[in-house]
């Protein structure tokens, strides 16, 4: 199928269900997006600050970009301002790097709290008791110019599907921990979770946002 009918057959899909579908665009060229635009999509997501700045330029202004890789602090500088949601805080330093230039800009930046559930070592984030100490003890109210709207988080890289959904089910438990716990949070209301090959288990699990490359655009080129 060509991307235009990855698209259309995804939105059909996801979008009677509320679920969001972010376009993981990192590693394709331009010329892939503007097709991906053009049958309707607006959400697109890059992990590398440089290739994110340099394809957003080139594509129309109400191209809504999330950042979903790995964020060093020394990149911080160059996204705020730039995207529309960052998906990936895996840190209090992180998170307070952000709040800072996000006030020396005079804007607010949206972001999401990476939480770590996966049995891989290498994957970020923060732990699932990391998370509720910083909401259990209100850290966020310090913030002064970003805005927390829920959580992001993958599941271990593994065929075994009860093991994919236990991870999916931790993640939308601690969503709605948090939300017990300060049930005065306003716009906390996103859990991006599932890709292309585990979405549809993340939805059965509460996921109202996904991140999809391989079935819209096919392996990565570069």
């Amino acid at each position: 199928m060509t991307i235009a009918e990855n698209i259309t057959h995804l939105h059909q899909k996801l979008d009677p269900q509320g679920v969001k579908l972010v376009a993981v665009s990192k590693f394709h060229p331009v010329e892939k997006l503007a097709e991906a635009y053009a049958a309707g999509q607006r959400i697109f997501g890059e992990s590398r600050v440089q290739e994110l700045l340099a394809k957003r330029p080139l594509m129309p202004d109400d191209v809504q970009w999330h950042f979903i890789g790995h964020l060093q602090t020394n990149k911080v500088r160059q996204l705020v301002g730039n995207v529309s949601l960052i998906e990936s805080i895996d840190s209090e330093r992180l998170l307070d790097a952000i709040d800072a230039e996000s006030q020396r800009k005079g804007i607010v930046t949206r972001i999401l709290m990476q939480v770590h559930v996966a049995q891989e070592e290498t994957k970020f984030g923060f732990s699932p008791e990391e998370l509720l100490d910083y909401f259990r003890s209100r850290k966020f109210e310090s913030l002064k110019a970003t805005h927390i709207c829920g959580l992001m988080g993958m599941a271990t890289n593994t065929d075994d599907n009860d093991r994919i959904r236990q991870d999916f089910t931790t993640i939308s438990r601690l969503y709605h921990e948090i939300l017990n716990l300060c049930p005065d949070i306003r716009g906390f209301d996103t859990i991006s979770m599932g890709m292309s090959d585990d979405h549809d288990l993340a939805i059965e699990c509460g996921s109202n946002m996904v991140r999809i490359g391989t079935d819209i655009f096919g392996n990565r080129e570069y």
